[in-house]
């Protein structure tokens, strides 16, 4: 049986900088062997949702911009500059990066985190549009279509780490 600091140090990193998620799942005997990707998504999104606002929001808060500062300084998780070069975003043109810097700068405005997709399966074409939609959400779609969008890239990380058998 894996115990709880092997799992949080496994899976403690699949929602961006929030260890505290695969604690609580752990912690609350939703984590059940052998592992498999799908229960453990379940385990961690439930505790995601069972989280406060607060707690929600600084999940959200705790994500980079897409295209944005830490990109270019470098300093991105591996999980997120993976994905962010999966889908383009590490070779945008100077017009390309202005206008997601524009539009990131708009989104942390309005809605006080980063915009949040799942990349996967998308490129910098794609993100561009869902980014110029959903800037013109309301703060309740777009804070719950964001939490949607975080549990979905967790999902993909935890599949990495845990491809089904």
């Amino acid at each position: 049986m894996m115990d709880r600091d092997e799992f949080v140090g496994r899976f403690g990193g699949v929602f961006e900088h929030s260890p505290w998620i695969a604690e609580r799942a752990f912690d609350n005997g939703r984590i059940v062997e052998p592992l498999r990707a799908g229960p453990v998504h379940e385990a961690l999104c439930a505790e995601f949702r069972a989280a406060d606002h607060d707690q929600r929001l600084g999940v959200l808060q705790a994500h980079p911009d897409l295209a944005g500062k830490l990109a270019i300084a470098g300093d991105l998780t591996v999980e997120s500059k993976s994905e962010q070069a999966g889908a383009g975003l590490d070779r945008l043109s100077a017009h390309e990066h202005a206008r997601f810097t524009e539009l990131n700068t708009r989104y942390m405005r309005d809605f006080g985190f980063p915009f949040i997709i799942a990349v996967k399966g998308h490129d910098k074409d794609s993100i561009l549009a869902a980014f110029e939609t959903r800037v013109s959400n309301d703060a309740a779609t777009e804070f719950e279509t964001a939490c949607a969008q975080v549990e979905k890239i967790a999902g993909f990380r935890i599949s990495a780490l845990l491809p089904e058998a």
